[in-house]
């Protein structure tokens, strides 16, 4: 009897021992998803601001189709080493017919820190920047025009290793497309707007 009691405590030992290393080797292959981003990622990013509006504020009428319709300046900090080029997106996610683009820019100098108020709607600029197509098929700035409700509209900056081979006229998603593999930072800016 004392030798089956003995048998079953042994038993119930090598069993224990079996189930505590299991657990403990599967927690050590188990990623850990708490990890921080790297501080070379934590790096990357673009201050992007307007002395227009703040970030995520409403955007001045004089800025919309029911104003002026210009542009609003853009102010950016200092990119990483290597830029030799800018591009901006602006464009509204909450249109009805999906995502609609306002505005395209590309080919932006390196050495450019922000762009001034009201740009021209011109293919070419005088410091060779290029206008892209937006989504009502013209080049330059298209001011924020929600049919109805409040919607949000992004600015986003990129900062490329090289000038891109496009011609003016590309649409987002050629510019997109040209991007793959050369942005070094980005940054970001949203304004709202209501009719």
């Amino acid at each position: 009897m004392r030798r089956m009691i003995f048998y079953c405590l042994m038993s119930i030992s090598i069993l224990l021992a079996m189930m505590l290393a299991s657990c403990s080797s599967s927690a050590m292959s188990t990623p850990d998803t708490t990890i921080p981003e790297t501080t070379t990622e934590a790096n990357m990013s673009i201050q992007l601001t307007s002395e227009a509006f703040a970030h995520e504020k409403p955007i001045p009428a004089q800025y919309a189709c029911i104003g002026s319709d210009i542009s609003p300046s853009l102010t950016w900090s200092e990119p990483p080493a290597g830029t030799q080029s800018f591009a901006l997106i602006m464009d509204d996610p909450d249109a009805p017919v999906g995502t609609w683009v306002h505005w395209v820019l590309f080919n932006i100098p390196a050495s450019s820190r922000g762009l001034t108020e009201a740009i021209p709607s011109e293919g070419t600029l005088s410091d060779g920047s290029m206008h892209g197509k937006n989504s009502s098929g013209n080049q330059g700035y298209n001011g924020p025009c929600p049919p109805s409700g409040t919607h949000r509209y992004f600015f986003k900056l990129y900062a490329l290793d090289e000038m891109l081979g496009l011609s003016s006229g590309a649409d987002k998603g050629e510019l997109l497309k040209a991007m793959e593999g050369h942005i070094l930072a980005q940054g970001q800016l949203m304004g709202t707007f209501s009719k």
